[in-house]
C-alpha cells in the first residue's frame, strides 16, 4: 500500500480533485490517503468528501485524517501541498499597500511586490515541511501547489535534497485553450512549452505535426476570441510566442498594461476569458470566500461524485514514479542547470520533465528567443533576489527585488519603492520575525 499525503488538505477542491484523479490509476486506487490540515473544520469536510469518492468508486483505499504534520508524513511516498500562509486580512494588505503608491495589481499571487510578500511569509514554512519530508519520508516525491509557485521551488531546492517540483495547470490548460480556438481535438495537440511559472512560452504548437500558429493568428482575428485573452494576445501579436497563464495574471508581470488607467481600460477590464484584470480581483474573491466557504462547500456535497480523471499532472506522476511506471511527460519548476541556456544558471524554470520509476528528469531545452528570454531574465532576476533575501532576512534584497520588478519600477521612483516596501514589511512583521530591520 502506498501513503500519498495532503499538506493543506482543507483546500477543499484541489483536494477533492487530486484524490479523485489518484485513485483512478489501479496502482494506486488501495493508497492510503492522509489528509493534514490545521484547520480542523475544515478537514472534517474533505473527510466526508473523500470518503464519498472512496465509496463511490469502490476503492480499496485506506483514509486517515489527522492535524499532525509529522504522522501525516511518515512513511509517505508521495506529498501534496496545497498551503496558504496567512489568510485574506494579510494578504489583502499586499494589494492594498502598493495600490496606494500606485502599483494597480490584480491577482498578486506570483511576482511583483504582493508576490515577493507572499513568499516572504510562506518559505519558512515551506522549508519546514522540507525538514519534515527529509526526516520522515526522504525518498517521497513533494509535488507542490503553493504560490509563488518559483520562488517556493527555488527556496526548497536550494535548501533541500528532497525530490521536489511545482505543478501548474497553467500550460495544460492554455494548450487546451488555443486548441479550442482552432477547432482541434485535445489529443491531436503536441507542443514544446518552455520559459518560467505563468511566464512560460509555447515554443512549437502543432496540430497532427504541423505548426499551428497560423490558424491561432487566424482565429484572434474573431472578437470573441481576441476579447477572451486580450493581454495574451496581445502580447502574442507582438513577442510572436504565446505566453502560459491568464491576461489578468500576465497583465501585471510586465509594464505594457497596467501602469496607466487608460492602459488598464482598455487592455484589462474587458477581457472575457478567466480572471478578468480589474483591481484586486483575487482578493475580493478571498473576501468572498472567507464569508461563504462553508455553504459553497455544502452545495458541493449534495452533488453526485464524478469519477472521471481530470487535468491535472499529480496523479499521473505518482502512478509514474510510485504506481505502475509509464512514463509521463509534464511542465514543472526545477532550478536551471542546463535546462534553457539563455536563463539564469541556477533560476527556477518551467520545462518539459520526464516522471518514471528513476525520479523526475527534467528535459533540456537549450535558448528561448531573444525576446522571450529578455522578458523571463527580469522576473527570475527579481525571484533569485527575492528568494536569497528571504533566507537571508536582508530587506536591502527584498526592496531591490522589488524594485526591478517591471510594473513598479514603470510606475514609481526609488524612494517611492523603498516606502511601499518598508510599510509592507510593517503590516506583515509577525510573520517575518527573522527580518530584524526594515530597509
Amino acid at each position: 500500500m502506498k501513503k500519498i499525503t495532503f499538506i493543506g488538505a482543507g483546500s477543499f477542491g484541489f483536494t477533492r480533485g487530486l484524490v479523485r484523479d489518484i485513485l483512478t490509476f489501479p496502482a494506486l486506487a488501495d493508497s492510503e490517503i492522509c489528509l493534514m490540515d490545521i484547520d480542523e473544520e475544515r478537514l472534517a469536510f474533505i473527510k466526508r468528501e473523500v470518503e464519498r469518492i472512496i465509496a463511490a468508486g469502490n476503492y480499496p483505499a485506506k483514509l486517515t485524517v489527522t492535524t499532525d504534520r509529522v504522522k501525516a508524513l511518515k512513511g509517505a511516498n508521495g506529498v501534496l501541498c496545497t498551503i496558504l500562509q496567512g489568510g485574506a486580512e494579510v494578504f489583502r494588505t499586499d494589494i492594498e499597500i502598493p495600490k496606494k503608491y500606485g502599483v494597480d495589481i490584480n491577482v498578486g499571487d506570483t511576482r511583483g511586490p504582493a508576490g515577493i510578500f507572499r513568499a516572504l511569509r510562506t518559505i519558512p514554512v515551506m522549508l519546514d515541511i522540507c525538514k519534515d519530508i527529509e526526516r520522515y519520508c526522504p525518498d517521497a516525491i513533494f509535488l507542490n501547489y503553493t504560490n509563488p509557485m518559483a520562488m517556493l521551488c527555488r527556496a526548497m531546492q536550494g535548501q533541500s535534497k528532497i525530490t521536489v517540483t511545482g505543478l501548474c495547470h497553467s500550460v495544460q490548460g492554455t494548450a487546451y485553450m488555443l486548441a479550442r480556438w482552432i477547432g482541434a481535438p485535445r489529443e491531436e495537440i503536441t507542443y514544446l512549452c518552455a520559459g518560467i511559472n505563468h511566464q512560460a512560452w509555447y515554443l512549437d504548437y502543432k496540430w497532427k505535426g504541423k505548426d499551428a500558429y497560423p490558424l491561432i493568428r487566424e482565429a484572434m482575428n474573431k472578437p470573441e476570441i481576441y476579447d477572451e485573452e486580450q493581454v495574451r494576445n496581445e502580447m502574442f501579436i507582438h513577442l510572436g510566442y504565446y505566453v502560459t497563464e491568464s491576461s489578468g495574471h500576465n497583465s501585471e508581470y510586465n509594464a505594457w498594461f497596467r501602469k496607466r488607467p487608460d492602459l488598464i481600460e482598455k487592455y484589462c477590464i474587458h477581457s472575457t476569458g478567466w480572471n478578468p484584470g480589474e483591481y484586486a480581483y483575487i482578493l475580493n474573491e478571498y473576501l468572498e470566500v472567507a464569508e461563504t466557504w462553508k455553504d459553497k462547500i455544502k452545495e458541493q456535497i449534495e452533488k453526485p461524485i464524478k469519477l472521471e480523471r481530470g487535468n491535472e499532472y499529480a496523479a499521473s506522476i505518482f502512478n509514474a514514479t510510485i504506481g505502475n511506471g509509464n512514463l509521463f511527460e509534464f511542465n514543472g519548476n526545477v532550478r536551471n542547470f542546463g535546462l534553457i541556456d539563455n536563463l539564469p544558471e541556477g533560476c527556477c524554470v518551467e520545462v518539459p520533465v520526464l516522471a518514471s520509476k528513476r525520479g523526475l528528469d527534467p528535459v533540456h531545452v537549450g535558448p528561448l528567443p531573444a525576446q522571450l528570454a529578455l522578458m523571463n531574465n527580469i522576473s527570475a532576476g527579481c525571484e533569485e533576489l527575492a528568494v536569497e533575501g528571504a533566507i537571508a532576512g536582508d530587506p536591502t534584497m527584498i526592496y531591490h527585488a522589488c524594485a526591478f520588478d517591471p510594473l513598479t519600477s514603470a510606475v514609481l521612483s526609488l524612494a517611492e519603492i523603498k516606502d511601499m516596501v518598508n510599510e509592507m514589511f510593517e503590516a506583515n512583521k509577525q510573520y517575518l520575525p527573522h527580518f530584524k530591520h526594515f530597509c
